[in-house]
């Protein structure tokens, strides 16, 4: 019977995440970092700028981890997020490799963006390319290694 009802649950949460896009597909991605950049000034954060898709379940998990969690407070304390498409590797790519992303390792990938738009950290290999099989603790233990030094 719990088997039943975790299988039900876990129905219920992929459709709601399936139903609601994390990536604004009409976003101008160079804007939105812009716009991040002068967050992450004011708040002396770092921005995490996070390639992916909507139709990728590993960019979804990702998010989720980012929205509740071990990993969502880490997130939260730590840097200034922007989500930016890349469609079905057709919208964006070359902004990834600009920071030096190389998309077709995997998506979800990452840059660490100082307050000043310099990059502290990107993702070289797909590190976050499995993030489905990662589960919160996996990612949890991933973006505490990258968050800056003395923030945990």
């Amino acid at each position: 019977m719990r088997n039943a009802i975790a299988l039900v649950l876990a129905g219920v949460a992929s459709l709601v995440v399936a139903s609601t896009p994390v990536y604004d597909e009409a976003a101008d991605a160079k804007a939105q970092i812009h716009a991040a950049l002068g967050e992450a000034q004011r708040a002396n954060l770092p921005v995490l700028v996070v390639f992916g898709a909507n139709w990728c379940g590993d960019c979804k998990v990702l998010d989720m981890a980012f929205s509740s969690g071990a990993s969502a407070a880490l997130i939260a304390r730590n840097y200034e997020v922007v989500h930016v498409n890349v469609g079905r590797f057709d919208r964006n790519v070359e902004l990834a490799e600009s920071y030096g992303v190389p998309l077709k390792k995997g998506i979800p990938a990452v840059v660490v963006l100082s307050p000043q738009g310099k990059v502290v950290y990107a993702t070289r290999a797909g590190e976050l390319a499995e993030a489905q099989s990662m589960g919160d603790d996996g990612i949890y233990a991933f973006f505490s290694k990258v968050a800056p030094a003395g923030s945990h």
